[in-house]
């Protein structure tokens, strides 16, 4: 289950993470901007049964539109870095809250057990190219952006040659949903 992105911010983290794959020698592919999104519960591997019942935890969730924002670039996990991430602020705590109300049902509703490490909240821009080794370097700054989370979306992984894409199975627009905004900080757009 992901937080859907703005368009905006979707193309902002494309064009940022195009220049860190381009900067990192071939070590890096870029995620697709369709692909971007906030994972708010990793479900692993399921059976295809599985996805109506977890649809309809989707749609039954009740959640408040978090405003969030785009933080610093984040290599996970840092020591051995495996993906390129750029972190996410929850000014409200109603990421956290919501966060908290998506394992609440996933957990009353299936018999899947929730992920155990803390929520930290990331988008994915790149991933490191199998096989390649990567020391986490330094890159420039990430966009700039607040923007309010319209949607829970539940997806699915399909895996082709070309990589993973996402098919979105079930769909919750969050209360407020309709003020979504995207700004840029004024502090950081003089440069």
């Amino acid at each position: 289950m992901a937080l859907d992105l703005p368009g905006a911010v979707r193309a902002a983290l494309v064009e940022w993470g195009a220049n860190a794959v381009e900067s990192a020698d071939g070590a890096l592919r870029a995620v697709p901007a369709e692909n971007l999104h906030l994972t708010m519960a990793f479900l692993g591997g399921r059976e295809e049964r599985e996805a109506p019942p977890i649809g309809a935890i989707v749609t039954a969730i009740d959640g408040t539109t978090p405003t969030i924002s785009l933080g610093a670039p984040l290599w996970l996990p840092p020591r051995r870095p495996g993906v390129l991430t750029v972190a996410v602020h929850d000014h409200t705590g109603a990421l956290t809250t919501l966060h908290a109300s998506v394992i609440a049902a996933v957990h009353a509703g299936t018999e899947i057990t929730p992920e155990a490490r803390p929520f930290r909240p990331h988008i994915t821009v790149a991933r490191v190219r199998r096989g390649a080794r990567i020391s986490p370097q330094h890159l420039q700054k990430p966009p700039s952006a607040a923007f309010n989370a319209r949607a829970l979306t539940l997806y699915r992984s399909i895996m082709s040659p070309k990589g993973a894409r996402y098919e979105p199975l079930a769909r919750r627009a969050l209360v407020g949903s309709d003020a979504l905004s995207l700004r840029t900080r004024p502090e950081d757009s003089a440069a």
